[in-house]
């Protein structure tokens, strides 16, 4: 049966609604950033660039890199905006667009998401890169979807009773990367851990302004978490979205991110712009190895 028009929106000219993009328009091996910015602090290193578009903060280059086809794409902050990435890019690829109907082969995806974060650990230094080999989400939003298959239930009850959980917010969840990505991207230069995913950038990562927030010891909990030596390494809003989408729907994904910010010690990079570019340039080469 097809997909109701109300259910998967397109753009008169047949393009899927928020990203504006037709399958022609996006390769296999996608880029994620959440800054639209950074898409041509990437895309500048392509030897050509076959396609741009920008709708929203969902700004979209497409190109080549020492001859292998590669998109980025900006999904601005969130895991709400990843929901709508994941699962735009996944029609791109999946469903019949004319009939609306699912295909039977399905096309898997090979997703990285290159980002900034902060370091929950005293040993992970600014400036350095923290590759996911987890996203712990806890910010509600994969619960709408049907997620025991991904879970890793043990890790999430350690997790629930380290840190107290209260039991008014979404419970969390943890889910593993792609180990296929993982050997792909990782290195010697690479930290490796858990990444917690926020569902804001004050209150649900601890920040206190004017606002008193549920647990203020939480960011502490976090840092002292260790399940199997598997440690909360860094803070951000997107990674275990990417993570949850991405297994639901057969995809690989990987998230690396560039350290800007050690929350254990208050420290903050002098160069934020340089360690982002040094990030981009190590996952480009890592692609194509």
């Amino acid at each position: 049966m097809p997909i109701k028009a109300s259910e998967l929106i397109l753009n008169p000219d047949g393009s899927v609604y928020h990203l504006n993009l037709k399958p022609e328009h996006v390769a296999k091996t996608i880029i994620l950033v959440g800054d639209q910015d950074r898409v041509p602090k990437i895309s500048k290193h392509f030897d050509s660039i076959e396609f741009e578009t920008q709708k929203r903060e969902f700004k979209t280059h497409t190109g080549t890199y020492r001859g292998k086809r590669i998109t980025v794409i900006s999904t601005g902050i969130g895991p709400d905006n990843i929901d709508i990435v994941l699962n735009e890019l996944d029609a791109l690829f999946n469903i019949d667009l004319e009939t609306r109907i699912p295909k039977k082969e399905l096309t898997s995806l090979e997703i990285i998401r290159v980002g900034t974060s902060g370091s929950l650990q005293n040993d992970i230094p600014v400036d350095s890169f923290v590759l996911s080999t987890h996203g712990l989400d806890i910010n509600g939003m994969l619960h709408f979807y049907q997620i025991e298959s991904i879970r890793n239930p043990e890790m999430e009850s350690a997790f629930i009773k380290h840190t107290n959980w209260d039991a008014n917010k979404a419970k969390p969840l943890i889910i593993q990367n792609s180990e296929f990505l993982q050997k792909k991207i990782e290195s010697n230069l690479t930290f490796k851990g858990l990444t917690a995913t926020a569902g804001g950038f004050y209150g649900p990562q601890g920040r206190v302004l004017r606002l008193a927030i549920q647990d203020e010891n939480l960011n502490h909990k976090m840092d002292n978490f260790n399940f199997n030596g598997v440690k909360v390494t860094n803070l951000e809003m997107e990674t275990s979205a990417i993570y949850g989408l991405s297994k639901l729907l057969g995809h690989h994904a990987v998230s690396i991110n560039a350290i800007i910010a050690n929350r254990a010690n208050g420290t903050f990079s002098k160069n934020p712009g340089q360690v982002v570019e040094n990030l981009i340039i190590y996952t480009l080469n890592k692609i194509i190895e």
